[in-house]
């Protein structure tokens, strides 16, 4: 029997906000790490994650094994109160991805992104977290959303455990 873990969400944001890029060192201990996650027992990943207060499960179609990590979706909606003049809103916006650098440079997001259109969709942010909750309680944090110009909403999403999700 063959255990894969892979990438299932590589593409989704195309139109993602610069995340912090790691540099060289950092780089190749994210490749040895993927290298090594590879290799390593499924079981051992599985009880790690469930121990941390993941919910996990095991997928297996054929001769393949996934293991499944809950991880939660943010949309980030357009709030009541979009009436800032020119200069808070510059400073919201400043605060604002200063907010998601942090929850990203702590390991609280994979993934983070403005969407592509002037819809009431304006992000989409991917928490690694144990629970809604938790995902739900930083994401209120958000200067934006404080302010009322952002809403949140939040939905559980399942993916594969493995490739660029932390």
């Amino acid at each position: 029997m063959k255990v894969i873990i892979p990438v299932l969400l590589c593409g989704l944001l195309a139109g993602c906000m610069e995340a912090p890029q790691p540099n060289a060192t950092e780089n190749e201990k994210t490749e040895k790490r993927k290298d090594s996650f590879a290799s390593t027992d499924i079981s051992k990943i599985e009880a790690k994650l469930k121990e941390e207060g993941y919910q996990t499960f095991r997928y297996k179609e054929g001769d393949t094994t996934y293991l499944m990590q809950q991880y939660y979706l943010v949309f980030l909606k357009s709030g009541p109160n979009r009436s800032q003049d020119s200069t808070e809103a510059a400073d919201l916006q400043k605060k604002h991805m200063a907010h998601l650098s942090r929850l990203y440079e702590e390991g609280y997001t994979s993934l983070t992104g403005p969407t592509g259109d002037d819809g009431e969709i304006r992000g989409i942010v991917v928490f690694n977290t144990a629970t809604q909750k938790e995902a739900d309680s930083l994401a209120r944090l958000d200067p934006m959303v404080k302010a009322g110009r952002l809403e949140v909403e939040v939905h559980p999403w399942w993916v594969a455990k493995g490739g660029k999700l932390n």
